[in-house]
């Protein structure tokens, strides 16, 4: 059990430590992602016949899972670029904004009654950031962009749970990110002709930070989150994830010294966002607590 917790949190550092390779990675955010995708598809392709997984999968799931795959992608395309607009804590404050999207969108795509308590703390989340962009206006265009990637990112889950039901989440894992590489493959042009690139190419630099991005951050950390599951619930993972944008925004800080340019309107919404995912994560636990074993 012990081990599995480590492998948990492991996990969700390498995912709060993308935001931080996003910032050190010189490509504009459209080739950042592509090249992301084009180390890792491949990479997942190849452990998944090593480990002989089933990758068989019914025509019209394949279609769905490409198109939700082509969601993510957009979603980290809008995240990084949230973070070169503005600097990684706040594009990861911006991505807390995905609960309420949540608490609007799950109870539309899945057709049940909206979750007031979620709607408020997404409200929190939307309170906090709203302050920032009005103490720190020089962050605008970030801040648009992040929400913009908290939309796409709370529309994916949201597609994914019927998609669960039927298939297992590391094929759904390998066909949506396979998904995304082709997605943004044909945008490709389109999105250099609006978005023009002083290089296509990375620098030896970027190629080091890709390779953690994809190896480490995206292969290993899913791979660590995946044997914790065999140990620990779905229900501990998913909560332990509301501690990435934490993880994250400590290292900027660490790394980065962002802290030195933030004012005190940044750490009051900072902590609203810190409030919505503290009483989200208690929230959480006390539901599961009063659950019926």
């Amino acid at each position: 059990m012990k081990k599995a917790f480590i492998q948990l949190h492991i996990a969700v550092l390498l995912a709060g430590l993308t935001g931080i390779l996003g910032k050190l990675i010189s490509l504009n955010a459209g080739l950042l992602v592509w090249y992301r995708l084009l180390l890792t598809a491949p990479s997942l392709w190849l452990l998944a016949l090593i480990r002989r997984q089933s990758i068989r999968i019914d025509r019209r799931d394949l279609w769905r899972i490409f198109g939700i795959g082509s969601i993510a992608a957009l979603h980290w395309v809008a995240f990084y670029a949230s973070i070169k607009y503005s600097n990684v804590s706040v594009g990861l404050l911006c991505f807390s904004a995905v609960g309420f999207f949540t608490a609007f969108l799950e109870p539309l795509v899945l057709k049940h009654r909206i979750d007031v308590v979620e709607l408020f703390l997404g409200l929190l989340v939307i309170a906090g950031i709203f302050l920032i962009f009005q103490v720190d206006p020089h962050y605008k265009t970030g801040i648009i962009i992040g929400l913009v990637s908290s939309l796409l990112g709370s529309l994916f889950p949201v597609l994914n749970k019927r998609i669960l039901r039927r298939v297992p989440s590391e094929t759904v894992t390998l066909y949506e990110l396979s998904g995304g590489f082709l997605a943004l493959t044909a945008l490709m042009p389109l999105y250099l002709y609006l978005f023009p690139a002083p290089s296509l190419l990375p620098t030896w630099q970027d190629w080091l930070w890709l390779l953690i991005l994809s190896w480490a951050c995206t292969v290993l950390a899913f791979n660590l989150s995946m044997a914790a599951l065999h140990k620990i619930s779905a229900f501990t993972v998913n909560l332990s994830y509301n501690l990435e944008p934490v993880y994250g925004i400590l290292l900027a800080f660490m790394l980065f010294r962002e802290d030195k340019y933030m004012n005190h309107g940044f750490y009051v919404g900072m902590s609203l966002i810190l409030l919505s995912i503290v009483l989200q994560t208690l929230r959480l636990w006390r539901r599961k607590q009063l659950r019926p074993a």
